[in-house]
């Protein structure tokens, strides 16, 4: 590439980044570094090199090297794929990277071995670019790039959080009682817990990130007795994206996520207040009720709007069933034993 007069005087990774935007810059100060970047016979190896006019500039790309976790057959629910990225369904149960305790049966894995030769190399490397995770038991939508290009775009509007308004991230959760009002915002900064290194906890700004969450109460199951407010479903969406943080932001209001073996513990008596449906169903479900229900963001490439939306998956809604059903099972016993009276 020649270098023309306007580009004169500006860092070399920049020029090189601006003219090839399908790697990432973070990819090409590498490429300088490893002495894959010349001029005429000289090797550039600073990335803060200020390029002169006129110059030509060749940089050597090698070929991107082989993953290093192994690729497995796992069956994926893919939702959408194209040569830049794709969304995938996740089922509960499924770790999205490779991490102590979890080097194979991974997200990682299986979309290696599902999109083979289509992996054009992150950072240098035949890998699926992570730009968003789930928790192991947290089901639903979730996208990963398959080329630099399309990972530097999807990673920019992560970092957005939505705030310019391309990335749409929803969630559906079934949680203990409900807010006493039935829309709100929860902000409250998040840090690891001060005792319990594994858990996240809120704690002051200075000693965490800022983090916030919106909630809108979509339906309530009560008690048809009493009338108290069993469960509630709520429709959630990120403003921040810190680990854990629907969880802990719905234990720290008081209406933690059922099922919620971390966040939720404090509340497992109030699974007796169920009728034995509902109780059968809630340990059947063996998880926390929490679902990526709707995902939308710009498509990196083709700046196409893509919205993916997912029901809730059949665990969750048969748990569902159960506490919606309960007020009516109730209801026609409590009207039966007054018949049998008269």
């Amino acid at each position: 590439m020649a270098i023309a007069e306007a580009e004169a005087g500006q860092r070399l990774d920049r020029v090189l980044a601006a003219r090839i935007p399908e790697i990432s810059r973070s990819r090409l100060k590498a490429l300088i570094q490893a002495g894959q970047v010349t001029c005429g016979d000289a090797t550039l190896g600073d990335p803060g090199r200020a390029v002169k006019p006129g110059e030509t500039i060749h940089v050597d790309v090698p070929e991107a090297a082989p993953a290093e976790p192994q690729g497995e057959a796992i069956p994926l629910s893919v939702v959408f794929e194209d040569g830049h990225l794709i969304v995938i369904d996740k089922p509960a149960g499924l770790v999205v990277h490779p991490a102590a305790g979890h080097a194979t049966g991974t997200l990682v894995n299986a979309l290696i071995a599902h999109c083979g030769a289509s992996l054009s190399g992150i950072g240098g490397v035949k890998r699926p670019g992570i730009v968003h995770r789930l928790d192991k038991d947290t089901s639903g939508l979730l996208v990963v790039a398959k080329s630099d290009a399309a990972h530097q775009g999807l990673a920019a509007q992560f970092a957005a959080h939505g705030s310019d308004g391309r990335l749409q991230r929803s969630y559906r959760a079934l949680v203990w009682g409900a807010p006493g009002q039935l829309q709100g915002r929860i902000d409250a900064p998040l840090g690891r817990h001060p005792a319990q290194r594994t858990r996240m906890a809120v704690v002051k700004l200075a000693l965490g990130r800022h983090a916030a969450t919106r909630y809108v109460v979509e339906e309530q199951f009560r008690d048809a007795v009493t009338g108290a407010t069993l469960a509630c479903r709520l429709k959630l969406d990120l403003e921040t994206g810190r680990t854990h943080q629907i969880r802990v932001h719905l234990a720290h209001i008081g209406h933690p996520v059922l099922g919620d073996p971390v966040y939720g513990q404090g509340f497992k008596s109030s699974a007796r207040r169920l009728d034995e449906r509902g109780q059968i169903a809630l340990a059947e479900l063996g998880r926390q009720a929490l679902h990526a229900a709707v995902l939308g963001f710009e498509h990196p490439v083709t700046r196409k709007q893509l919205v993916f939306t997912s029901p809730l998956p059949d665990d969750i809604a048969r748990l569902e069933r159960a506490l919606g059903g309960a007020t009516s099972r109730k209801m026609l016993a409590k009207i039966d034993t007054k018949s049998r009276k008269r």
